[in-house]
């Protein structure tokens, strides 16, 4: 297994890099912040039990990938916060083991909570750790706010706190920890909300609550109802198992094209290296040829000819070796009508590096905000790089046939003109 801190070092930055790149800036409540909250109460809580090594990796790697699926989408993220973590393990090598645990640990946050095992409990007692903190009451409001924000709601104090108490009245944490240091604040927090409710003149039902964080679906939506207001949510959001199937089809897109780029640019190395064995090996031979061969030609005139076809052999495989790896430059500009048009491939260096940056950076968003523009680009970049590769392997082909036959021809003729040199 790699470096324990290692790892952790390269998902911090990750996480942070996914929160500061693709996480909505309106998710207010599911933001870096409560990442960084469930990485701390995880290992507070971590630190209190005798974890092995590897559990305590799959603990903290799970608490920093547990909410980076809402950069897919809102519900049902845990299971693209288990396939993103699961990629980042791959990545890294992590153990298979080690990796099945952090997947596991994720999806058991999903409402209702059911761990299994004793790191997967440490991980739902961490994500609810803010039930039993002093700031539950702000994170309590920056939730509502963002979740208005994100469904276009716009849910009352009143339901908001009916929804709070039947809620905390749910939820029991797993591990001695949290039941010793969160569950008394949360009781609190509760009796709290309890009294305000009986000085609004209303009382608390209990119905069944889904999770919390997961709104739209609202345990409350029955007191709602009852009082004639909207209910929170109409619509149906999409399943998971069709948001998951998408994401999968999306990572699979994406494999494809690395796996093809890859192998082109490894085909191009390839092509590059023959090249550069034909052009040292024919170069060797003409050095010779120039400095030995040539003074000696006036005492062997028998060999003119011989010397003469193993230089236009050489020579000829040269030409083409260099062919093979000569470059070809662009103009390197685009116009903002080639990016209308969707014309202008932005992935190739060659049309843009004459390019400012400023005028880059407005192209490759408007292909960035287009996917069928983006994945053109991407077909066009994997088209061009293999008719490039043919014509490298074309010359290379060339390149071989004129030094492999010239070769023989060669020394068949310095075999010719040393038997007649004899006779």
């Amino acid at each position: 297994m790699k470096e324990y801190s290692g790892i952790i070092d390269k998902a911090t930055h990750t996480v942070r890099q996914i929160f500061a790149d693709t996480v909505p800036k309106d998710y207010f409540f599911h933001d870096l912040h409560h990442t960084v909250q469930v990485v701390e109460a995880a290992g507070q809580i971590a630190a209190s039990l005798s974890l092995p090594e590897e559990d305590r990796m799959a603990l903290m790697l799970s608490a920093w990938f547990h909410d980076t699926g809402y950069s897919q989408y809102y519900e049902g993220h845990e299971v693209a916060s288990a396939a993103i973590a699961e990629r980042f393990c791959k990545e890294q090598g992590v153990d298979a083991l080690v990796t099945a645990k952090v997947k596991a640990c994720i999806l058991a946050t999903k409402m209702p909570q059911s761990p299994a095992t004793l790191i997967e409990q440490v991980l739902c007692d961490a994500d609810m750790a803010h039930l039993g903190s002093g700031h539950y009451a702000e994170e309590s409001k920056l939730l509502r706010k963002e979740i208005n924000t994100v469904f276009k709601k716009d849910i009352g104090k009143k339901a908001w706190r009916r929804t709070n108490i039947n809620f905390l009245k749910a939820h029991r944490y797993f591990t001695d920890f949290a039941r010793q240091q969160y569950e008394p604040v949360k009781q609190a927090h509760l009796q709290t909300l309890l009294k305000k409710e009986e000085e609004a003149g209303g009382s608390a039902v209990d119905t069944p609550v889904g999770k919390i964080e997961n709104v739209p679906d609202l345990s409350v939506k029955t007191n709602v109802e009852k009082e004639g207001m909207e209910p929170v949510v109409k619509e149906k959001a999409p399943k998971a198992k069709d948001k998951a199937a998408q994401t999968r089809t999306e990572r699979g897109i994406a494999t494809m094209f690395r796996i093809m780029s890859e192998n082109h640019v490894s085909l191009s190395q390839m092509a590059d290296s023959k090249a550069n064995i034909m052009i040292s090996v024919n170069t060797i031979v003409l050095s010779i040829l120039v400095s030995v061969l040539l003074g000696k030609l006036q005492y062997y005139p028998q060999f003119i000819v011989p010397t003469a076809i193993l230089a236009v052999v050489c020579l000829t495989a040269v030409i083409f070796a260099i062919r093979a790896t000569r470059p070809t430059v662009s103009s390197g500009v685009f116009s903002e009508d080639d990016i209308r048009k969707k014309k202008a491939n932005l992935l190739f260096f060659g049309n843009f590096f004459n390019m400012e940056l400023k005028d880059y950076e407005w192209g490759m968003k408007e292909m960035m905000n287009d996917s069928e523009y983006l994945y053109d680009s991407m077909i066009k970049d994997i088209y061009y790089l293999g008719k490039v590769l043919a014509k490298k392997y074309h010359f290379l082909r060339i390149s071989y046939n004129v030094f492999m036959f010239g070769l023989v021809l060669a020394i068949l003729s310095f075999g010719i003109a040393s038997f007649l040199g004899m006779n």
